[in-house]
């Protein structure tokens, strides 16, 4: 079922991209991580958990060094630098037995929903945090002196700051003293965007077009585009959520009951009206944010960057197929100027059509000032100082039109990376000045399972630079925050805190593989792969972010592999391991130094995990040297010297020579002698065998063995040995196929005279052959491997009886095994081997 819906959804891409030649197909944008780094092979990392769990909510403050982390009854305060050492404090705020009782007389779960999860952890002041907690379904907030970090006595009613549901979408902002929120507050109220902690509160307007459609909220971003701008424009705040579209759209055919992605935006001076829109915004605009693949509409994260300055701000937002397309596990990650953001709101809006029950463009005329604009300049000029200032039919209109017409397309109008069999949640981005002087974005990118893309964005594409394992058990990443003081990224989840360092280039062992990585973190200094924050000296640093293939010129671009030799007899397979670190790359092999082996023809099987040579000859002997080819670099990982030696001839058993004889003393009466004794011998045997057939038969006749218990015994069936209807009882025993059964019973006491005779020690294996015939297979698993579109098949050992793999499994069945399992293990152990 995977791989259908897989192709629909690529035809549905082709079909949207067409007639744009710029465009890349979908199949191109399914990157793949560079390499793959296990649980028990992160370097560096540090971690954090207590008796609570769900360490979701994560505030860092770089210049105070401490992440603050709101969990389930607890909020902790860690050592940003080190977040496993012993100086994190704790603050434990657990709802009441009275209301986990009340939660529970609610129906709510008492393992899950019952407790107080924080949800909201922010500075207020420069003395306090400010945190709101579900409760147990009666949110409470309170503010937090960072000295003492206690609880205040007196906590503050937490309904229209925080939700009740520990699993409801929830965003909160503290800006400039206003505390901006986005969720569903109670029980039965609908979702609302409101502004507390502000002389004037604000709210989201229950108009029949409904301004909020059963809004799913995913993040809230500030935007300071008051400063030095040329028309004195505010500050505005960005919400990004989901809801259930209103409008028809081609993209979703037409159901108007689909989720979409939103993006929505208020102003910060924003005052409500004076008198329509009391205590609502005046300036709430939505629109909708696509990733030009109908399917991904299910948005998931949502992190900004302002490159300095707020006309360069950047949004990336991570998508998962909605829920019509759950049975493919896929994501989507795109990328959105603030330019294309003001383009939607400043377009064309809709209009609720209330006879047909659905949105249309809007053609008539639109009042001045602009309706959902902030206050500009321009405004004031004209009279209108504030909100409060707006005349009515602005205000109007703003109540009945908070739809645009245009949509928030993607940089480019394509995604930035597709990736089929992930589901990306938790998405944060760094913006990194490489040695070239360039600027380029990495994307941390957490999945539904516990791991953690790095990626770089180059161009219009992103190169996943690694996928690392960063819990053992399968979890979603919940959040991600990273420190540049600490060079840290801390990722948060329901076990735990980790703190990961952003580059580990020690783990690049050549200039080639510190190059080919493409990280703006890492470059060559001439040893080896250093951070570049760390390096004193730049000048001396070599680095390829944008191609990945120069700057490697002298003789430590590439690490000499040590020798390692290998001896086999005539006939023998032998395989030659060439473990390759980057998913990129490619096995090449050379024989001699400059031959190339056929692989996939005669001999030679090439494959992921090595090169195997079955039925060797002595012609094979000779120097085999594996290479890595990956973006049009070859770098040397294995050296073996193969000597392939002659099958020696048996030896003769030792006898005595027989007399000499002529031809006068054969006679006719000796030959009459051997054939009488060979006469002899064959009666003798024939009626030795008649013997043993009967005792067989007598033996199966009785039917039963016992086997050392007294409850258990061995019946033995066969056709030929059921006799005539005088048998007919044991006939209730026997199956069709003659095959062995174990039944219920009592064994008898006597046992067979022959059952008495205890039997002698087992024969001693043979001894093992010496060191230097080894050929690399016992080490291996029985299965077959993929070898590079080919296939070959390691024998099994003679110790193991069990039948072949292959008796009941295809090749097609047990290739897929092995690639689903290759991803994240590794296919061949390290085999012992003596040097040259």
């Amino acid at each position: 079922m995977r791989r259908p819906m897989a192709s629909y959804v690529l035809l549905l891409f082709m079909a949207v991209t067409m007639g744009s030649p710029s465009r890349r197909s979908a199949v191109d944008l399914d990157a793949t991580p560079r390499t793959t780094i296990a649980y028990n092979e992160l370097s560096g990392a540090r971690r954090f958990s207590d008796q609570a769990l769900n360490y979701t909510t994560l505030l860092l403050e770089d210049t105070r060094g401490t992440l603050y982390v709101g969990a389930r009854g607890a909020i902790f305060a860690l050592n940003s630098s080190n977040i496993a050492d012993s100086s994190s404090r704790k603050l434990r705020w657990e709802a009441s037995p009275e209301k986990q009782t009340d939660c529970l007389q609610k129906g709510k779960n008492n393992k899950t929903e019952c407790f107080n999860h924080v949800r909201l952890l922010q500075r207020l002041n420069g003395t306090h945090l400010y945190a709101c907690g579900t409760y147990a379904f009666h949110p409470l907030c309170a503010a937090i002196d960072t000295a003492r970090f206690v609880l205040p006595s007196q906590l503050e009613e937490g309904k229209e700051k925080c939700p009740y549901d520990p699993a409801r979408g929830y965003t909160g902002l503290i800006v400039d003293g206003g505390l901006y929120t986005a969720t569903r507050y109670e029980f039965r109220s609908l979702p609302d965007i409101r502004r507390n902690l502000h002389q004037r509160p604000l709210k989201t307007e229950e108009s029949p077009v409904h301004w909020l459609n059963d809004a799913e909220f995913v993040a809230s971003v500030l935007v300071r585009e008051s400063r030095r701008s040329p028309v004195g424009d505010d500050d505005k705040i960005y919400y990004f959520f989901m809801e259930r579209a209103g409008e028809e759209s081609a993209s979703f055919g037409k159901s108007r009951a689909a989720r979409v992605a939103r993006v929505a935006r208020v102003c910060k001076s924003d005052l409500g009206g004076k008198k329509i829109l009391q205590r609502k915004w005046t300036s709430f605009l939505k629109a909708r944010l696509v990733c030009y693949i109908p399917s991904y509409e299910a948005l998931k994260a949502v992190h900004s960057l302002d490159g300095g300055g707020w006309p360069s701000t950047t949004f990336y937002a991570a998508f998962t197929l909605a829920a019509q397309w759950r049975s493919m596990e896929a994501s989507a990650v795109c990328q959105y100027n603030i330019s294309e953001l003001h383009r939607a709101f400043d377009g064309p809006y809709m209009h609720y059509q209330d006879t047909s029950h659905k949105w249309t463009r809007y053609d008539g005329e639109v009042p001045e000032p602009r309706p959902g604009s902030c206050i500009t300049n321009h405004s004031r000029e004209a009279g209108y100082r504030s909100s409060q200032d707006l005349p009515n039919s602005v205000l109007e209109f703003v109540k009945l039109h908070p739809l645009m017409m245009e949509e928030v397309k993607p940089a480019q109008g394509q995604p930035l990376l597709v990736k089929k069999n992930v589901l990306y949640t938790a998405l944060v981005v760094d913006r990194v000045t490489a040695l070239d002087g360039r600027q380029y974005d990495v994307l941390f990118l957490g999945t539904g399972d516990g791991w953690l893309h790095k990626a770089v964005v180059i161009g219009s594409a992103v190169h996943i630079v690694e996928e690392l394992q960063v819990f053992g058990a399968p979890q979603p990443v919940e959040s991600l925050v990273i420190s540049k003081a600490q060079r840290s990224v801390y990722v948060g989840a329901a076990s735990g805190v980790l703190q990961l360092p952003l580059a580990s280039c020690t783990r690049y062992g050549s200039c080639y593989d510190c190059i080919l990585a493409q990280d703006p973190y890492c470059a060559w200094d001439g040893e080896g792969c250093r951070e570049v924050a760390s390096s004193a000296d730049r000048a001396q640093l070599t680095q390829d972010v944008g191609h990945g293939k120069e700057g490697c010129w002298n003789g430590s671009a590439q690490a000499v592999p040590m020798q390692r030799s290998r001896t086999v007899l005539r006939g023998d397979d032998v395989l030659l391991p060439c473990e390759q670190r980057s998913n990129l790359a490619r096995a090449a092999w050379l024989l001699n130094g400059s031959e190339g082996l056929p692989a996939g023809r005669g001999h030679f099987r090439v494959g992921v995990d090595g090169l195997l040579v079955t039925d060797t000859l002595l012609e094979h002997s000779g120097r085999y040297s594996c290479y890595g080819e990956e973006n049009g670099l070859r770098s040397p990982l294995a050296d073996y010297a193969l000597r392939v030696l002659p099958v020696p001839p048996p030896e003769p058993a030792p006898t005595d020579p027989p007399p000499p004889r002529t031809a006068r003393h054969a006679s006719p009466d000796g030959k009459l002698v051997y054939i009488l004794v060979i006469a002899v011998l064959g009666g003798l045997c024939l009626v030795l065998s008649a013997v043993l057939l009967h005792v067989a038969c007598l033996q199966r006749r009785r039917g039963k063995y016992v086997l050392g218990a007294p409850t258990v015994e061995l019946q033995t069936v066969s056709a030929g040995c059921l006799g005539a209807a005088r048998e007919e009882e044991e006939e209730k025993h026997c199956r069709e196929d003659g095959c062995l059964q174990i039944i219920p019973g009592e064994a008898p006491p006597a046992v067979s005279p022959a059952r008495e005779t205890p039997l002698g020690p087992p024969p001693p294996p043979p001894p093992p052959l010496p060191a230097e015939f080894t050929n690399g297979i016992a080490s291996l698993p029985n299965m077959l491997r993929k070898m590079n579109g080919n296939s070959y098949v390691l024998l099994r050992q003679q110790e193991e009886p069990s039948p072949s793999p292959l008796s009941n499994t295809s090749f097609a069945e047990e290739l897929s095994k092995i690639l689903e399992k290759r991803k994240h293990t590794q296919l061949v152990d390290r085999l012992d081997e003596s040097s040259v």
